[in-house]
């Protein structure tokens, strides 16, 4: 089960679909800290909403009739930065979930998500993380596992990646942090890694906030691309 929300987060639903809107009220309105704000049918509408409540979290179906929910997402990121954008989908495509991203996207979340698994993604999202429904995840990090990742030895880390490799060299992951590292690829909430590791929900955070540091990332998925194409996690 999810923790509590830190604070009231409002929510903009746009949903064209009557029973995924049904699915998802059922469970974000009995969820302490949540606040459902409006839910809309079409793109037009959701903008409208959106623009009116300037919520905390957008969820988005990316299947509206239209307009896709991958040029809403840039829509509402041009229009409102600090809304985050959970996108909604039956589609696993890696092109699909990359493209979510590339517009500006902070989770990706399959329609047959439990409950649980979609208040640990608003908390993901509450605490400035990115969050990919683990269905998913493992599809893009095996893409990359496939086309990039090798043993952290043997890696020719390009320009761009310069710093993450000085600092690597200069403050290098703990056994601990790789430990927690992994589970993030796998795609845990805190939650999770902290029964699996058998460790505090605070110490798995300074972990997570420690990794993000070292990685030169902005947010768990970075992180989690960067380990794997550094070799740092198979």
């Amino acid at each position: 089960m999810a923790d509590s929300l830190d604070a009231s987060v409002g929510v903009v639903v746009v949903e064209d679909s009557a029973y995924t809107r049904a699915v998802l009220r059922a469970a974000l309105e009995p969820a302490e800290g949540i606040n459902l704000l409006a839910e809309s049918t079409t793109a037009q509408e959701g903008l409208e909403a959106i623009a009116r409540h300037c919520p905390e979290i957008a969820i988005l179906n990316i299947g509206l009739p239209d307009m896709d929910g991958i040029e809403l997402t840039r829509q509402v990121k041009a229009a409102l930065p600090e809304t985050r954008v959970l996108i909604l989908t039956g589609s696993d495509r890696e092109e699909t979930v990359l493209a979510a991203f590339g517009a500006g996207a902070d989770a990706y979340c399959c329609k047959d998500v439990s409950a649980d698994k979609l208040l640990d993604a608003l908390q993901q999202m509450q605490e400035g993380n990115a969050w990919i429904d683990p269905a998913i995840a493992h599809i893009v990090l095996d893409g990359l596992r496939e086309s990039g990742a090798t043993e952290p030895d043997k890696i020719e880390i390009a320009a761009a990646d310069a710093e993450l490799a000085e600092m690597l060299e200069t403050w290098p992951l703990t056994e601990r942090e790789l430990e927690v590292l992994e589970k993030i690829v796998d795609g845990r909430s805190n939650a999770d890694i902290g029964e699996i590791l058998g460790i505090g929900l605070g110490t798995v955070k300074t972990h997570v906030r420690n990794i993000l540091n070292k990685l030169c990332a902005n947010d768990r998925t970075q992180a989690a691309v960067r380990a794997l194409r550094a070799g740092l996690v198979k």
